[in-house]
């Protein structure tokens, strides 16, 4: 029997791509960079089920290549802003993610941000690096505190629930602003808030929203005004939340203290960006979810996501169903 014809734009982890391997004839993307938009469109001609990453753009266009026999797509991502869900919907190609597994990871890195540009702790090991420690200062590297300070989530889904948890640990007040999250619904521990009071309120504010029109540049420059000087940015969600230009002019000016980012816009933020000039800024490469057991995690799901579109079956985690 003729096995189906799969592309997997990125190699990943073995614990995916062993069940794909024996299923299906795989095509796997062999670069460490994403393949052109030419080659996306060549690749995928003929196959019947792709397995993206949130860098490629799977639009129509790539639908169409692919062919009427495309049957499923599945996102190695719990985000699927780079999927055109609407003309997949048309096209009646279910959608594929990973919701949940990178729940607790992320959260671990969104907190390890906030402490990081809290305490400065990159400015701090550059500076030993340098050999600029010469003796104990009182007043060398100032920080802000943490515990007893205010957290605001922009955001209440799986991953601010999870920080709201490791905050409250740290004796934290929370603040959340989620229109889709009542009071009654939200944790103990944590108030709702409209969006201008957190901004007002908040010592710390990380950024727990998928990236629609209504979240694109949610935090620009009019956010950054209400926000505290002793203010700290947390952004692992989408790099497009945040105005670039209104954080460069927030951070160089001093109206927030720091910010610390797993994602930017562009991404990768270019080299010669003026954020990367900034020492009270942190930047991480997209690496909230990468420890080796919630990557192998999601390339499993991935994996199951697509094997079950190809059945024709339910898929494991699709978007635009309830709960996922």
């Amino acid at each position: 029997m003729t096995k189906p014809k799969v592309f997997v734009t990125r190699r990943i982890p073995e614990e995916g791509l062993r069940l794909l391997e024996a299923a299906c004839e795989v095509d796997v993307w062999p670069e460490d960079l994403p393949p052109s938009r030419d080659a996306l469109l060549e690749r995928v001609r003929g196959v019947e089920g792709i397995l993206s990453m949130l860098t490629e753009r799977i639009d129509a266009e790539v639908m169409d290549a692919a062919g009427p026999q495309l049957k499923v797509i599945s996102n190695y991502a719990v985000g699927y802003d780079n999927v055109d869900i609407p003309a997949a919907t048309a096209r009646g190609i279910p959608v594929g993610h990973t919701p949940g597994v990178l729940t607790e990871t992320t959260a671990d890195f969104a907190f390890a941000l906030l402490m990081a540009a809290a305490r400065r702790l990159v400015e701090a090991d550059a500076f030993v690096r340098a050999g600029r420690w010469k003796t104990w200062e009182p007043q060398r590297l100032l920080g802000v505190d943490i515990y007893g300070a205010t957290l605001g989530l922009v955001g209440l889904g799986r991953i601010g629930r999870a920080v709201a948890r490791r905050a409250l640990g740290f004796g934290m007040r929370v603040l959340y602003y989620d229109p889709a999250v009542p009071s009654e619904d939200a944790p103990a521990g944590c108030s709702p808030a409209a969006l201008d009071t957190l901004l007002r309120q908040a010592d710390f504010i990380s950024l727990h929203v998928p990236l629609t029109p209504q979240t694109r540049r949610l935090i620009d420059a009019a956010a950054f005004a209400k926000m505290k000087p002793t203010a700290v940015l947390v952004n692992t969600a989408r790099g497009p939340v945040v105005d670039p230009q209104a954080l460069y002019e927030a951070l160089s000016s001093r109206r927030i203290f720091a910010a610390a980012l797993d994602v930017t816009d562009p991404e990768p933020i270019p080299p010669d960006s003026p954020l990367l000039q900034l020492d009270n800024l942190v930047i991480a490469p997209h690496i909230g979810s990468a420890s080796r057991a919630t990557r192998g995690k999601m390339a499993r799901i991935a994996a199951e996501n697509l094997l079950a579109g190809l059945r024709g079956a339910p898929l494991l985690h699709r978007v635009g169903v309830a709960g996922d």
